[in-house]
């Protein structure tokens, strides 16, 4: 819940009686009983599900999910499967449909000819075979023709367009100081394999995982008749092993502090020297006179290995990566060399996609035609009742957060006052745009793949561009309606919801209230919890990235975040393999916290009234079952490690016990000392 892909991005107190304290009732709205037959089970929650020969202080995953987790066969185009990855199959059945519907009319719109267009162009697959690399040919001729630093430069200054990688990179995002202003972010970047740990780690698996990847390298060079394909690969692979070398560590990333550098364009050269930075940013046509280098170490280390390593190399970097990059758009023999890699070797996947789930995934991104496809989806599936509802739920965990402010022991009073501001502040946004992208001027083509790809690229970008000097628009979307998904967005504190996440198991407007606050409830406070995690937190309510807090509020948030990231660091996935409880922390926060916000307000909800009993469980239960099984999955070992290395979350088996640090579990699953869970009362880490 990411920054490029999703367009964005919780703090830890010791309360007293966090999970039982009392709570003040007014201000309350109350979120009606079910009316009609919920989707899962009597109450909302799959009980069929449960282990119940495991107690639930000892695996909390296994109790709410165990039966479930050991009898489901994970389908060979899976890497991965639970409740977000079924609900992303029902979405993507759902824009198959919209997609079958548009293609047996005549009378389309601009916007349902877009998306008849490129889907047919997708599904040409006779028409992609007999290409060959020709929708790419003019891309590596150009990198063949290159004979100087300069040319190269030019190259890696458009590979946004060509879909080929380079060392630098850079994308435009908000002024940090100023949110009302665009800013052009360049970072260090450009590595083939998902994390530079892949490269320095020399553990059999890792090793491995290197072989695999250089017969990979050699093999894509070899579609493009390059000979000696075996040596250039290795020395592809120590460039890139150089690349890693000099990449900041995740966690270092994702410091705020560390990744605010802002700089002059006027005076880019002299404080970066040693590269064209006018030939590199020319191609995209950008005029801002200021910029962001993300990771200023990392970015001098690129361009000194700009400057120095072969031209031959850096040319076969680049052939390699172009065709990799495009094999989704390329031929089957392509496609099916780089999943090979990809999908089986690096990720677990025994088979690949069918390919109308493949162009349906190509068509859903936020600068492609998601926002044309999700105007219809939510015509069709998006009830406005369910808007009110979500937002009668946003406003109680508004409530929840700041009756927990107020209630804060180690938090002064100056603090708190902005605190309550931030909250105040966030904008919720429910379901879809208040205002829909517009298409005007794009022309696709139901024959040309990669040129479609291009078109889509140049179209979104001319965008960037003309708006680049404006005030940034605050109506815009970095998620489509149809993604089972939510975020949040620091420079402009907004919470953000679409509507393909509001079902069950996080959202039935027939189920029983703890269940939906143990579901969507927790994911909203997730979500407001990352305005007030380790990084969130350094925004204030207008989204300036500035210090609100006093000197002793702040040492204290880190001292019980520090207990945090030490919690999750004890999980271990894999043999040696564990939880990063630093680079996970924002998230870690953001579910422990949360949870605890979705508790308060659920608290609220019920008026003063005891919650009915249902099925023989209690409220409490439902809601800590609910919020289990929210995260219920199963990964295959390559996924796994993937998300342990280059992944922000922890894994969901891990994410299901975050309830550890409440007390209301304990009390309501009668976890006691020796469970192998169970945490003293005095060491569970308290968030907001």
């Amino acid at each position: 819940m990411k920054r490029s892909l999703l367009a964005v991005a919780l703090t830890a107190a010791f309360l007293t009686g966090c999970g039982t304290s009392e709570v003040e009732t007014q201000d309350a709205t109350v979120v009606q009983a079910p009316q009609g037959k919920p989707e899962l089970g009597t109450f909302g929650i799959d009980l069929s599900a449960r282990d119940l020969s495991v107690r639930p202080g000892d695996d909390f995953f296994a109790y709410a999910s165990g039966n479930w987790y050991d009898n489901y066969e994970m389908p060979a185009d899976k890497t991965r499967f639970g409740a977000f990855n079924k609900l992303a199959e029902r979405s993507e059945e759902r824009v198959k449909g919209i997609i079958d519907d548009i293609l047996s009319r005549d009378d389309l719109n601009q916007e349902e000819q877009l998306i008849a267009d490129f889907y047919r162009a997708y599904m040409d697959v006779e028409t992609v075979n007999a290409a060959g690399l020709k929708p790419i040919q003019d891309t590596l001729d150009q990198i063949e023709a290159i004979d100087s630093r300069a040319d190269l430069t030019t190259v890696f200054g458009e590979a946004w367009l060509t879909g080929a990688s380079s060392p630098l990179a850079g994308g435009m995002w908000f002024n940090r100081l100023d949110p009302n202003q665009y800013e052009l972010s360049l970072f260090a970047t450009g590595l083939g394999l998902p994390d530079r740990s892949f490269y320095l780690e020399d553990s059999e698996r890792f090793v491995k995982i290197r072989e695999a990847y250089l017969a990979h390298i050699a093999e894509m060079l070899s579609f493009a008749g390059v000979e000696n394909a075996e040596s250039r690969a290795e020395a592809i692979l120590a460039l890139e092993t150089k690349m890693a070398e000099h990449q900041w560590p995740r966690e270092k990333r994702r410091n705020r502090d560390l990744t605010l550098n802002q700089v002059k364009r006027e005076d880019l050269a002299k404080e970066y020297p040693g590269f064209d930075w006018d030939r590199f940013i020319a191609p995209s046509g950008y005029q801002l006179p200021q910029l962001n280098i993300a990771y200023p170490e990392p970015t001098k280390a690129m361009i000194e290995l700009i400057g120095n390593e072969p031209l031959a190399v850096w040319q076969d970097y680049l052939t390699f990566h172009t065709i990799s990059n495009n094999a989704g758009f390329l031929t089957d023999e392509i496609y099916d060399a780089n999943f090979r890699f990809y999908g089986t070797t690096l990720s677990g996947q025994a088979e690949p996609r069918e390919r109308w789930k493949r162009a349906i995934e190509q068509m859903s991104g936020t600068e492609s035609l998601g926002f044309a496809i999700g105007k219809v989806y939510v015509a069709k599936y998006f009830p406005e009742s369910s808007k009110q509802q979500m937002s009668e739920l946003v406003e109680n965990l508004r409530t929840a957060l700041g009756q927990r402010i107020d209630q804060l022991d180690w938090m002064g009073e100056e603090t708190k006052v902005n605190a309550r501001a931030k909250l105040a502040a966030f904008n919720p946004k429910i379901g879809y745009p208040d205002v829909w992208q517009s298409f005007d001027g794009l022309e696709l083509s139901d024959d040309d793949l990669v040129g479609n790809v291009q078109a889509l690229r140049r179209f979104f970008h001319a965008q960037s561009v003309e708006r680049e000097l404006e005030k940034t628009d605050r109506n815009r979307w970095g998620m489509t309606p149809q993604r089972v998904n939510a975020y949040y967005n620091s420079s402009f504190n907004e919470i953000v919801f679409p509507a393909a996440i509001l079902q069950a198991p996080f959202f039935d407007p027939n189920a029983d209230p703890a269940v939906n606050y143990g579901g969507i409830g927790a994911v909203i406070g997730h979500e407001m919890g990352h305005g007030f995690d380790d990084q969130g937190s350094k925004s204030d309510a207008n989204g300036i990235q500035r210090n609100w807090w006093t000197d002793e509020d702040r040492a204290a948030f880190e001292a019980r975040a520090a207990s945090l990231v030490a919690q999750y660091n004890k999980y271990e996935p894999i043999p040696n393999n564990f939880v990063n409880g630093q680079n996970s922390l924002g998230e870690n926060i953001g579910d422990v916290g949360g949870l605890a916000m979705a508790y308060h307000a659920y608290k609220l909800s019920l008026n003063g009234e005891e919650a009915p009993v249902i099925d023989g469980m209690t409220g409490d239960q439902r809601f800590f079952l609910a919020w289990a099984q929210v995260w219920k999955e199963k990964r295959t070992e390559q996924s796994m490690l993937n998300q342990l290395r280059a992944g922000t979350h922890a894994p969901g088996r891990y994410r299901a016990l975050a309830p550890r640090n409440h007390d209301a579990w304990y009390e309501a699953f009668d976890v006691q000392p020796g469970d192998e869970l169970y945490i003293p009362k005095e060491d569970r880490v308290r968030i907001w």
